[in-house]
């Protein structure tokens, strides 16, 4: 891994018309803005479609790209709908957010009626996008049908012989959604097709795109659903054990997250296929991988399902390093970041090691009333990658408003802050100049923001993932600071 910098962006935050960040123009824009800043990463969150809540870490499938990331002024430019018709539809009445009721309720109404117009046109692309894909568009295609068909409630409530997939319920359910399932399947069609020219734009300005992986998939979620043997799920497709975090400082019931636990043993049994189809179908995504939650590989805590916290669950030891050397037998070698967050375990510790994967370093964690520890610079090797905050922390500023004095204090004095350095900033320069290859920024961070800028605050549900930047702050002076501060840092050469 080459010393180098990034920013941390996600697409929905981007400007647009139409409500929410996509893969169109001004997704190019700010891969050009991140070119002039000496930026050679741009970080992004999970592209999955979202369900309720919004939040691309519980998405409808773990192969399926997120309809609302689609570029309508690229539709439009295809003749597939018409510039009155975008205009004539309510995006929500803010640049500064996204109103997600608004574009749910806009947006596929666009695209449906761009799926009319494609259905006129020449098939042959189409035909052969789903022949590739058949794997795993099938099942979503049709558990996205069948699931519009009954208001978009979970799989675990649908009548008994298609939730269990009982083979005549299939073949009844495609025949008659079949309009809607090529819908679905057109949706994909287009996000790959647009994907692809999004990357190889990106690519060809030396800059790689890193994106998230959940470790784990969603219960209301096509994965879930055609695949049940993969989860520790009964008979009837409720869960056994779910998964979450135990107590600890930030919550005294831990966080219940839900999604479905893995059964490693049959997977395993079936050399982990499921598993690294699925890590190669990201790296048709990506150039970077990172994979969130890491540590549930060493171990991950299982809580028995129903419950109402996390307090009653248990750790149980993961695949280890087994999974990752077959890996690289059946698939080779992919870059990867793992997500080391939290407290680390000596069977996580080892993992790491064993891995050779860059872990993560957090500057918001580091000065805790100047206790020493991990996420303190001194103590990282080249092998990582050191963030200011993530998208589940608090912008730095907004740290700040909030932080102790004391560790207020630790922190100026740790990073040689002058009198006359903003606070945001004099992290940024910490990060660059610190030893670890690889300094990642969120933009909000860039940008100075305080509590309007956070992603996302965990464990709660609603106000989160709608954060946007506005076109007119991504100006040449910030470029030239950020590059600047990248040369001067060797993580970038001139």
């Amino acid at each position: 891994m080459a010393r180098s910098a990034g920013v941390l962006m996600s697409i929905t935050s981007l400007p647009s018309p139409y409500g929410i960040g996509t893969i169109g123009k001004e997704a190019r824009e700010f891969a050009d803005f991140l070119k002039k800043s000496g930026q050679t990463i741009w970080q992004i969150l999970p592209v999955g479609p979202t369900s309720y809540g919004d939040s691309p870490y519980q998405s409808f499938s773990t192969y399926a790209g997120n309809p609302y990331l689609i570029d309508l002024d690229t539709l439009c430019e295809e003749g597939l709908v018409t510039k009155e018709q975008l205009d004539s539809f309510d995006w929500g009445c803010s640049d500064s957010e996204v109103d997600y009721e608004k574009i749910y309720n806009s947006r596929f109404r666009v695209l449906e009626i761009a799926f009319e117009n494609f259905k006129k046109r020449d098939q042959r692309a189409f035909r052969s996008f789903v022949r590739k894909n058949s794997k795993w568009l099938k099942n979503y295609a049709l558990y996205m049908a069948v699931k519009k068909s009954f208001d978009m409630v979970s799989w675990t409530e649908w009548p008994e012989d298609i939730k269990m997939r009982e083979e005549t319920a299939l073949r009844r359910y495609e025949r008659k959604l079949r309009n809607n399932i090529n819908f679905w399947k057109f949706l994909q069609f287009k996000f790959y097709e647009q994907w692809e020219s999004f990357r190889a734009y990106v690519n060809g300005l030396g800059i790689k795109i890193m994106g998230d992986m959940p470790i784990y998939v969603a219960m209301d979620s096509a994965d879930t659903w055609a695949n049940p043997e993969l989860f520790q799920l009964y008979d009837d497709g409720d869960p056994i054990a779910v998964a979450g975090c135990p107590p600890d400082y930030f919550s005294a019931t831990g966080q219940l997250w839900g999604n479905p636990l893995y059964d490693w043993d049959y997977l395993k049994e079936t050399d982990y296929e499921w598993w690294f189809e699925r890590i190669k179908a990201a790296s048709k995504l990506y150039d970077i991988t990172r994979i969130d939650h890491f540590r549930a590989f060493a171990s991950y805590y299982s809580i028995p399902w129903p419950a109402e916290n996390a307090i009653n669950g248990e750790w149980i030891e993961g695949p280890r390093i087994e999974f990752f050397r077959m890996m690289e037998e059946a698939v080779g070698k992919f870059e990867i970041v793992a997500e080391d967050l939290g407290t680390l375990t000596p069977d996580v510790t080892e993992l790491m090691e064993q891995t050779g994967y860059p872990g993560m370093k957090v500057l918001e964690f580091a000065f805790d009333s100047g206790e020493e520890n991990d996420y303190l610079p001194h103590n990282y090797t080249e092998n990582c990658v050191v963030y200011t905050g993530t998208h589940d922390n608090d912008t730095v500023m907004g740290w700040l408003e909030t932080a102790k004095k004391q560790d207020i204090d630790y922190a100026r004095s740790y990073c040689k802050m002058g009198a006359d350095e903003p606070f945001n900033w004099g992290l940024i320069r910490t990060a660059y100049e610190s030893k670890a290859n690889m300094a990642i920024v969120p933009m909000q961070d860039i940008l100075g923001l305080g509590k309007e800028g956070r992603m996302n605050t965990p464990s709660t549900l609603g106000g989160n993932w709608t954060w946007r930047v506005s076109k007119d702050v991504l100006t040449d002076a910030l470029a030239d600071k950020l590059k600047t501060l990248s040369v001067r840092t060797g993580r970038l050469e001139e």
